[in-house]
């Protein structure tokens, strides 16, 4: 990606940790405590990682996806979003997004072979309903800066600094 972070509308909303780790009203009339939010993000993060590994992307996808995530419930709560649908359908949009296609289907697939539990399976018909959902929510903005091609850059300066 050939943009700068530091001038980017990425960088000028980045969100302090108090702003990003806030229960919305609707979570809280659950009983959704600090803690369980949290873990609830935590699991989910875990559940997309093993799902891209069965659908076979990249680890970008990983990352872009859970940052859709985390920016989904810094906007909208676990009460209007089931984590267990949304976390799919951000490995999904992540995957187009890195152009990385996977289908639907496939993950639908691997989601019911990866879980005896039924509460966490879903149709093909939700994952893309959910993906529009997820586009609202982070009002069509699907840049993700990450390390991955910075990092060797800075790693083979620091080696020929040393040398």
């Amino acid at each position: 990606m050939a943009t700068n972070f530091w001038a980017s509308t990425h960088y000028k909303e980045l969100l302090e940790q108090e702003e990003v780790d806030v229960v919305h009203n609707l979570d809280k009339q659950r009983g959704i405590t600090l803690d369980d939010f949290k873990l609830i993000k935590l699991h989910m993060s875990n559940y997309i990682a093993k799902l891209a590994q069965s659908v076979k992307v990249r680890q970008r996808v990983v990352a872009t996806a859970v940052t859709y995530m985390r920016r989904v419930y810094t906007r909208r709560s676990m009460t209007e979003y089931d984590p267990r649908l949304l976390a799919p359908s951000c490995l999904y949009l992540a995957a187009k997004s890195e152009e990385s296609t996977v289908q639907a289907r496939l993950l639908v697939f691997y989601i019911k072979k990866l879980n005896l539990d039924e509460k966490y399976r879903c149709e093909i018909k939700e994952i893309l309903e959910m993906e529009m959902k997820i586009l609202e929510a982070l009002n069509y903005y699907l840049i993700v800066f990450h390390p991955y091609q910075s990092l060797p850059q800075y790693v083979f300066l620091l080696h020929v600094y040393i040398s």
